[in-house]
């Protein structure tokens, strides 16, 4: 006979029963008849309240070892963090980035923080360069609030990526990377703005933009920056080699500056505004090119990208449409992820083609459509951890 301190009345386990799930004890009446065995199924609350009328109970070792068992498994779920994929760490970044020039603004934050988020970048971009020109590319945010902040950080990819391939060190790529960041701090509303409007600026409007690399560099003072290299690229990434840039018209620019520049330029080209619809990365660095003759950084600049930088749609000599996901280690021949069939009609199937090869030749570029605007990074490079 069960003693009563070992008997645990049904209506004290409430929580451990459920209604169409199997039992985790045995159910027991008042005689120590059985009534439901172990893994038995509660059909419904009308059972269970017969159950409670009749004076059921269950084993208290068996209740304790199911509550040990259940209070075990809810601390291991608690200790399991998610794993992030790539791409979630780079949706993570552009939301912690979107905050931030606001939060120097009020004084939340200082100068360091930029340097946080420029090391979280840094890191995103040595962990997949190919996957970093892919985000910067396929712009498909249409969001005009946000473009100033998604265009900074697309520009510091580029302009580090540039560096690199130029040879720069790493102190100056990390200079140049966070000038790419913050070159519009004082702006980014009026930015914003404009990415919206469907009239020319104002004259308010281009007096501000005049005046925004002077009134940057002063809040990035303020804010205890005093990197000089950092500093002088945003002063100056509006100047011309030779004269007739702005906010003071030197003519002698500083090679930081140059490359901010060119990036700045070639990332506007290539995203969309409400007034005009985005430029082909092709037709972008063609006129990168051709400003560029002689020109030892703008070259840089065209080798880190390609002709078909990731990202880029393009037309198969199959008759595919195919999204660049990998730039070629030799020559002009990158990697393609296919987004049709071969009659260029959107498909759910991607098949990975190697451009080099005569039946998967790039026949050229392709403008974006409502077909394929839309692509998920997962779908042509996988799940990539982070």
């Amino acid at each position: 006979m069960t003693s009563t301190s070992d008997r645990i009345p049904l209506a004290q386990v409430r929580d451990l029963l459920n209604v169409g799930e199997p039992l985790p004890f045995r159910v027991l009446d008042s005689h120590e008849r059985l009534l439901l065995n172990v893994g038995q199924v509660l059909l419904d609350e009308d059972q269970l309240d017969g159950l409670y009328e009749r004076g059921a109970w269950a084993e208290r070792p068996l209740v304790e070892a199911t509550r040990l068992a259940r209070a075990e498994a809810a601390a291991r779920a608690a200790k399991v963090v998610p794993q992030l994929s790539l791409f979630d760490r780079w949706d993570r970044l552009l939301l912690h980035f979107d905050r931030l020039p606001r939060a120097i603004v009020r004084k939340e934050e200082n100068g360091t923080a930029v340097s946080g988020v420029f090391s979280e970048l840094q890191g995103l971009i040595d962990r997949d360069p190919d996957v970093a020109l892919f985000q910067c590319i396929r712009q498909e945010e249409r969001r005009f609030a946000l473009y100033p902040f998604r265009h900074s950080v697309r520009v510091a990819v580029l302009v580090v990526l540039t560096a690199r391939q130029l040879g720069w060190e790493p102190s100056r790529c990390t200079s140049l990377g966070c000038a790419g960041l913050t070159m519009n701090f004082s702006m980014l509303d009026l930015q914003a703005t404009m990415a919206e409007q469907d009239t020319p600026p104002t004259k308010k409007q281009l007096e501000q933009i005049r005046a925004h690399p002077e009134a940057t560099v002063a809040m990035l003072r303020a804010a205890g920056i005093e990197d000089e290299t950092w500093l002088k690229a945003v002063l100056e990434h509006h100047e011309h080699q030779g004269g007739g840039g702005y906010p003071r018209g030197h003519g002698d620019v500083c090679p930081e500056a140059r490359v901010l520049r060119a990036a700045d330029v070639y990332m506007a080209k290539i995203s969309a505004r409400a007034k005009r619809p985005s430029m082909t990365p092709q037709i972008a660095t063609r006129q990168l090119f051709q400003q560029s003759a002689g020109d030892e950084l703008g070259m840089g600049m065209i080798r880190t990208v390609g002709v078909h930088p990731p990202g880029s749609l393009v037309r198969l000599h199959s008759g595919e449409v195919a999204v660049v996901i990998r730039r070629a280690a030799v020559g002009p021949h990158p990697l393609v992820a296919t987004l049709s069939d071969k009659n260029g009609r959107p498909t759910g199937e991607t098949h990975r083609r190697d451009s080099a090869q005569p039946d998967f030749a790039i026949d050229g570029p392709l403008e974006t459509t409502p077909a394929f605007q839309r692509i998920l990074p997962e779908r042509v490079y996988g799940l990539m951890s982070a």
